[in-house]
């Protein structure tokens, strides 16, 4: 076998490895989404890096929370996952496809917010006891509620010292598991 085709495959795994290097990077620099997506993506952008934390988004980033840690998944398959649909967005931007505003393509599971929140089902206190049956509504009904159907992350009609949570949204998202459990 000659240098060339290992030559060729050297400089291959090291321009991918490169480019995955780069992506990663820019897939953890908020601005840098914002800079592609105009609206809303913008405005949740310059609400984070707001001196005073308005919605559910703006707080999280004010504990060094990044867009992408809540917009993937879990583990490397997550990420890989996030890394996919942001290649898709490049490549629709550079080739001036892309959508404004850009729709929300993959939703917010629970998964994602677990990822820091893993305690929260296992609470015991009344006050969340909702939190603790949530797994079991999923397993009844496919339509049952998320973590992001209480606490919208990009909303300023609720407080942080309310949770973010609104009360007229939370009243429907009570009523639905209710009506399931009657």
């Amino acid at each position: 076998m000659g240098r060339l085709p290992i030559l060729v495959a050297a400089v291959f795994f090291v321009m991918a490895g490169a480019t995955l290097a780069f992506a990663d990077h820019q897939e953890s620099n908020d601005s840098f989404c914002a800079s592609c997506h105009s609206q809303p993506e913008s405005t949740y952008y310059q609400r984070s890096v707001a001196a005073q934390s308005v919605d559910l988004a703006s707080t999280h980033h004010a504990r060094a929370t990044r867009c992408i840690d809540c917009h993937s998944g879990r583990g490397i398959e997550g990420r890989i996952g996030a890394m996919s649909v942001g290649a898709g967005d490049l490549f629709n931007w550079l080739t001036q496809r892309a959508l404004q505003p850009a729709p929300l393509t993959v939703a917010i599971s629970d998964g994602n917010c677990l990822k820091c929140h893993a305690d929260v089902p296992n609470t015991r206190e009344f006050r969340q006891h909702f939190h603790a049956f949530l797994s079991r509504w999923q397993a009844v009904d496919r339509t049952a509620a998320t973590c992001v159907d209480c606490h919208s992350s990009h909303t300023v009609d609720s407080t942080p010292k309310a949770g973010f949570l609104q009360e007229q949204r939370v009243s429907q998202v009570c009523d639905a598991c209710h009506r399931v459990a009657a």
